[in-house]
């Protein structure tokens, strides 16, 4: 996935209000642009840090940006913007980069599903049956180790996702929890149990009845995002 047009660098002087971040460009702009970022992202934003931006000629829109990269302290690269991961994933599925569900012979998303009345990001079908595929962004690095985690924040939904997806597979239907790990210099992923221990538990409580967890990682820059390697899950931690 290449940013078309390419993105501009600029500051981060704050990001507020959840969806809002007061950024100044190279040039001394000082602008109010959208943060499409509903978790908390711990360990992601510094102010002061390097951040890149998509700009929006959009005359409807009310900011005329949004925040697409940032740096972490750890020097990391992360994607703020939480709406590419379906869009990474779905490149990486054409190209069967995902192995794991490679072989299928049609791809929905946002399927209507489940007895919580949800949505799954994926149904993929094949010849055996079909495959349930939902998928979660990962920007939640610690110092000192190449293992990443989710949730950044208490995720009420992130939980009943794990109880949809058990309840299929307890009906032998394929269900899957893919981590799209939008974080540079990352090898695994765990369930981040000192923030969201009920996540946690739903996520051990879905692989026994069957649930299958999957992570990958993406390789990350101002120009392009591309989900390119397999990563280890430490599920417990």
């Amino acid at each position: 996935m290449r940013f078309y047009p390419p993105l501009e660098q600029a500051r981060l002087i704050r990001r507020y209000k959840r969806f809002l971040a007061d950024i100044e460009t190279v040039s001394g702009e000082l602008l109010t642009i959208h943060c499409q970022n509903t978790g908390s992202m711990l360990n992601c934003q510094v102010e002061g840090g390097q951040v890149w931006f998509s700009r929006s000629n959009d005359p409807k829109r009310k900011l005329p940006g949004t925040w697409e990269i940032g740096e972490t302290p750890q020097g990391r690269l992360f994607c703020v913007n939480t709406g590419r991961a379906n869009g990474l994933v779905e490149e990486a599925l054409q190209a069967g980069v995902i192995t794991e569900l490679a072989g299928f012979t049609a791809l929905k998303r946002e399927v209507a599903y489940g007895q919580e009345k949800s949505r799954i990001d994926f149904r993929l079908e094949y010849p055996s049956g079909p495959a349930y595929i939902e998928v979660k962004s990962v920007t939640l690095g610690f110092d000192g180790t190449a293992v990443a985690a989710f949730p950044d924040a208490v995720t009420q939904r992130g939980a009943k996702h794990l109880r949809e997806l058990a309840h299929l597979a307890r009906d032998g239907i394929r269900a899957v929890q893919l981590y799209c790990v939008n974080l540079t210099g990352i090898e695994a992923v765990r369930p981040a149990r000192e923030i969201d221990s009920a996540y946690a538990d739903a996520l051990l409580e879905a692989v026994a009845c069957g649930v299958e967890v999957l992570a990958y990682g993406v390789r990350l820059d101002h120009q392009e995002m591309v989900i390119d390697r397999r990563l280890d899950v430490l599920l417990n931690g």
